[in-house]
């Protein structure tokens, strides 16, 4: 009997153990489980409270905005006034003035009738330079007033205009502030695609900054496909020299960045320092995957050049992690930022400037040896036409000896034909005198009176 008694006791005991175990075994998941959800709903809290910074920082970004349109638009309206005083006193004055244009006509009409009338039997010149003399004041006064009012309508009109190009800026502006407003705040979102446009925007303005043309010294977005038909579409490609190429990515990593400033608490700095450097290294592994390098159509070198707009958001990432410049050396990518690349940029420029001195020397020197060819054929047809000129020069001392020697005068063809003229021919023209005298030079010659002697 006794030893039942031990059996149920101990079968007791242990169902009894059982029962505690599978008690505290419920309430250790139970513990885990509240335990999850508390820290899930810590992780809610957290994120709540960092959307609700970022929605607070963008509304008081926007509130900030929308101040500066409200004094914007109180401006406009304070312009706007100006400008319906200044219609309102413009025509005023018109009015003044047509009245005083009707009353000085009409005062000057009775003056007038009144001197006819009354001196209408005794007028004379006199009297007529009197009258003029007496209304020319009038008259002057007249024509002054008008060119008084003429000049001040000509300064209101010319200063409507001007608040009117002012108007027109501050609409300008109001717009622009309004678009920068939604850019920020897209930003502010994490909008990658606005990111993106605003990253080769910079990186363009950088471009155009170093003297760089685009389609002549750069390309954009440009469309290839590598050998196994991927498209590929570098964001810059610069165009160098020799049919040389330099490729240009930009990417922003703006949105871990902004949280890292936005942080309360060393830990969450850290945290969003951490994402930062992660989402720069992605951009490099991914330039680095892409293999520009590679494109048959591309003669580039074996680097390329990663753009980072935001340099402080670089140096942020320098700062936390050293080795990260040296990863993407060894991934074939060069990390830039404004201040680097436009000095790279200069440089290509530069080289272009060079280039272009090189193609005009090259220019020159061909236009010279052109020159020099033209020159050279210039030189022989001048030499043609002196040979030609000194040709027909001894044809012509020819013809005059023909003309002029003979041992006798009525042997050359002047002489013979004198002598028809002596002879009674009808003759309209003689001779020139002066070549009569050249025949009788010839005559007087020693050797003709020689050979005159001789025949006598």
């Amino acid at each position: 009997m006794i030893d039942g008694s031990i059996v149920f006791l101990l079968i007791g005991l242990l169902i009894g153990a059982i029962l505690a175990w599978i008690w505290a075994r419920l309430r250790l998941q139970t513990q885990a489980v509240l335990k999850t959800d508390l820290e899930k709903q810590f992780v809610r809290r957290e994120l709540h409270e960092a959307n609700e910074r970022q929605l607070l920082s963008a509304q008081q970004e926007l509130r900030q905005r929308q101040d500066e349109l409200r004094q914007l638009s109180g401006h406009l309206a304070t312009r706007d006034q100006v400008i319906k005083n200044l219609d309102d006193k413009l025509h005023h004055q018109k009015q003044e003035l047509e009245q005083l244009q009707i009353r000085f006509r009409t005062e000057f009409e009775n003056v007038a009738n009144r001197l006819l009338e009354e001196k209408s039997q005794k007028f004379t010149a006199q009297n007529q330079e009197q009258i003029h003399a007496l209304l020319q004041p009038l008259r002057e006064h007249i024509r002054d007033f008008e060119d008084v009012s003429a000049m001040r309508f000509i300064e209101e009109t010319r200063d409507r205009i001007s608040l009117k190009k002012e108007i027109e800026q501050l609409r300008e502006l109001n717009t622009q502030l309004s678009s920068d407003a939604n850019n920020l705040a897209s930003a502010l979102k994490g909008d990658n695609k606005t990111q993106g446009d605003w990253g080769e925007l910079q990186l363009e303005v950088l471009l155009q900054k170093a003297g760089l043309m685009r389609d002549l010294h750069y390309r954009m977005q440009a469309s290839f496909t590598d050998e196994d038909g991927r498209a590929k579409r570098p964001d810059f490609i610069i165009i160098l020299p020799e049919d040389k190429h330099l490729i240009i990515d930009s990417k922003v990593s703006l949105t871990a960045y902004e949280r890292y400033f936005q942080a309360n608490d060393d830990a969450s700095r850290q945290i969003a320092a951490r994402e930062h450097i992660d989402s720069l290294r992605r951009h490099i592994r991914d330039l680095s995957g892409k293999n520009y390098q590679q494109l048959y159509q591309i003669n580039t070198p074996d680097y390329l050049l990663l753009f980072v707009p935001i340099e402080p958001a670089f140096a942020l990432a320098l700062q936390q992690d050293q080795k990260l410049f040296t990863e993407a050396l060894e991934r074939n990518i060069v990390l830039v930022t404004n201040s680097t690349l436009l000095a790279t940029l200069r440089t290509v420029s530069y080289i272009w400037k060079q280039e272009r001195q090189k193609n005009n020397v090259l220019e020159i020197a061909r236009q010279s040896g052109l020159l020099y060819d033209k020159f050279c054929a210039f030189v022989e047809d001048l030499k043609a036409i002196g040979n030609r000129l000194d040709q027909t020069q001894v044809a012509y001392r020819d013809a005059m000896n023909k003309l002029l020697e003979s041992t006798k005068f009525g042997d050359t063809l002047i002489g013979r034909a004198e002598r028809i003229k002596e002879l009674g021919a009808k003759t309209s023209k003689q001779l020139p005198k002066d070549l009569l005298e050249q025949i009788d030079q010839v005559q007087e010659l020693p050797f003709a009176d020689g050979e005159l002697s001789n025949d006598v």
